[in-house]
């Protein structure tokens, strides 16, 4: 049978991939968008509330890499399932009063960080999962449909927490997305394999073209340059020290962590600017902030497109990093100008085309890293991850900060410089390249 002819069971499950995304950003967000009842229940300043911010950033930022080693281990089903189940509980405990013996801001502190911990899985597994399910030349469409689950979680939130906060109070945002995403992780569980081989429901024809373009071939230089290092053990310490050492994955990390940095501006402080700097009205805040996760769901997934297209006409240089760097670098320059922009509506929408651009690399990072790793890369995916978020970390704290001091502009002219240089980062990766450990046996 021809290979285009298989039955595409790897699409449904990245599909499903997709919605536990926009799940976990649905629970991740809302207190973003909740925050201003959240701050004047508590009595919390803007500070204060990026702090809780911070919070969720730092404990997924801490164990991006543990995660994605988990999902090495333990494959993405049951890791998944796990991470589900965990970041339910803690979205619920967000919206429970804290005893009264304990610190409001404390205690909305220490439930995000472990939140934050929780989440951690989904993103290094998913890749673990494209690395066993999907080939290589699919990778940046694969990606590309997976990543826009941030987009439409981020584009739901808006409509569905300021309903349900007008209606039933800050609280019930969080009660909703808790049991959303418990139904959701069942489903996973019940649908999902760790690898095609173990699925019944996989096709003859499937399986052998997943197996067949499944590992990318490196490049002559990439072997040669790699001969020198042993296959050596499936232990996190020879791992992650293969990966601290690479100058291609430390390219990705550092490049991600500037992605990180402008991505959650729009994350936690694009809706609040939209209403306290801008004066909107939270319900017209409320469609404005749909914009940039519309751009985000539409560019990802044509950014992923576009890269498997120029990858198989022109190689990885071009079709990965040379579609990742220019999308980085545009994104700052459409920064720069929505900067300057003090009509509410045009703000938006230039803003929401500076996210848009920058989402245009996301499938990129996580193709590359999967190539690159093969057996490991939730491993891998988990270290890069762990930059992201924690350029996400600083960003949460850092803008109102220098908001404060010297004016939005100045926090938007801030996450052009760090992305312009994310995307000079991608000029020092080498797309070819497989790591020792790439081609070890999982388990």
């Amino acid at each position: 049978m021809d290979d285009s002819r298989a039955i595409h069971l790897r699409w449904l499950l990245v599909f499903w991939l997709f919605v536990l995304g926009a799940v976990s950003y649905l629970d991740r967000i809302n207190i973003s968008i909740a925050g201003t009842a959240l701050a004047g229940e508590y009595h919390l300043s803007h500070v204060q509330l990026g702090s809780i911010f911070s919070a969720f950033l730092i404990g997924y930022a801490l164990f991006q890499t543990p995660g994605g080693w988990l999902a090495d281990r333990l494959g993405p089903r049951s890791v998944l399932t796990m991470g589900v189940v965990w970041w339910g509980v803690f979205t619920a405990l967000t919206a429970a009063s804290p005893p009264a013996a304990i610190n409001p801001l404390s205690y909305l502190i220490l439930i995000r960080l472990l939140l934050g911990a929780g989440e951690a899985v989904i993103y290094p597994a998913s890749n673990r999962f494209v690395a066993r399910w999907i080939p290589s030349q699919e990778r940046g469409l694969a990606n590309g449909l997976i990543f826009a689950g941030v987009g439409a979680g981020t584009a739901i939130a808006p409509i569905l927490v300021t309903y349900l906060m007008i209606h039933y109070g800050w609280r019930s945002p969080f009660w909703v997305s808790t049991v959303l995403g418990l139904v959701v992780g069942v489903v996973w569980y019940i649908a999902a394999r760790d690898a095609p081989e173990q699925h019944s429901l996989v096709s003859p024809e499937e399986l052998t073209y997943i197996q067949k373009y499944r590992t990318s071939t490196p490049s002559a230089d990439s072997v040669s340059a790699q001969s020198g290092t042993s296959r050596r053990s499936e232990t996190v310490g020879g791992s992650l020290g293969q990966i601290v050492a690479n100058r291609s994955l430390l390219a990705i990390t550092l490049s991600y962590f500037c992605f990180g940095y402008v991505a959650w501006i729009f994350f936690s402080w694009f809706y609040i600017y939209l209403t306290t700097v801008l004066g909107l009205e939270l319900k017209a805040s409320a469609l404005y902030s749909t914009l940039p996760p519309l751009a985000i769901v539409i560019c990802s997934i044509s950014g992923g497109a576009l890269s498997d297209a120029l990858t198989k006409s022109y190689g990885k240089r071009i079709g990965r990093c040379g579609v990742a760097a220019s999308a980085l670098v545009l994104a700052a320059v459409i920064l720069v100008v929505g900067s300057q922009v003090r009509s509410a509506p045009l703000a938006s929408v230039v803003l929401s085309a500076g996210v848009g651009a920058l989402y245009l690399a996301q499938s990129a990072y996580w193709s590359v890293t999967a190539d690159i790793a093969g057996n490991r890369a939730g491993f891998a995916s988990g270290f890069m991850n762990m930059g992201g978020q924690l350029g996400g970390a600083l960003t949460a704290t850092l803008t109102p900060v220098i908001a404060e001091h010297y004016g939005w502009i100045s926090s938007f002219l801030t996450a052009a410089i760090l992305i312009a240089i994310g995307g000079l980062a991608w000029f020092l990766v080498e797309p070819n390249e497989r790591l020792a450990f790439a081609e070890e046996s999982s388990h």
